[in-house]
């Protein structure tokens, strides 16, 4: 595409891809469990959220959580803990399956119209010749089909073409704001 970036941060700026940016704020929507998993609150949370019904159990072992029943329940009772490579696993799996479970929640609520407001990224190390003249900018989105069902499916490559797709809207300058600070929306 002609406006993409081939050579950002060349001159000191910084800031993130647009698409990050929304993954992040479709994260903090989601609602993820606070407590981390390295400690047994967060982890006992986690397994019962992965194994609290059938389905989820299916979504769990579909998500990479492969591991016995009989290990499953000696996590959850603490008769064992698992190995860094298996909280790994749970946490993935977590992930993986929580996403999926809000994303109808949210493009249900996304899709009414909501306002995203797109900070542009920080130019604060660039020298005065090479700045650009940025703005703060806002935009309506109303179709956030293909985004939500990227981001559920954790496919980045997705993500960013839905999100260019909707961040074209903006005009002719579009691509100034493919690197952001941060994107904002609320569902």
């Amino acid at each position: 595409m002609p406006e993409r970036n081939l050579d950002f941060g060349k001159f000191g700026a910084r800031g993130i891809k647009g698409h990050e940016a929304v993954a992040r704020q479709l994260d903090a929507l989601a609602g993820y469990i606070a407590t981390p998993i390295s400690t047994r609150r967060g982890l006992q949370a986690r397994l019962h959220y992965l194994t609290r019904t059938d389905h989820a159990q299916a979504a769990a072992r579909a998500a990479g959580l492969t591991v016995t029943g009989r290990t499953l329940r000696a996590w959850l009772n603490g008769a064992r803990t698992p190995s860094r490579k298996n909280l790994a696993a749970i946490e993935q799996a977590y992930r993986t399956v929580r996403r999926e479970n809000v994303a109808r929640y949210l493009l249900a609520r996304l899709n009414r119209g909501t306002r995203v407001e797109i900070h542009p990224l920080n130019q604060s190390q660039v020298d005065r010749p090479h700045q650009r003249a940025l703005e703060y900018r806002s935009m309506n989105v109303r179709h956030w089909d293909r985004i939500v069902a990227a981001w559920a499916a954790g496919d980045d490559q997705e993500l960013d073409e839905a999100w260019v797709d909707k961040v074209v809207d903006l005009g002719s300058q579009w691509g100034q704001y493919e690197y952001v600070t941060n994107i904002g929306f609320a569902a």
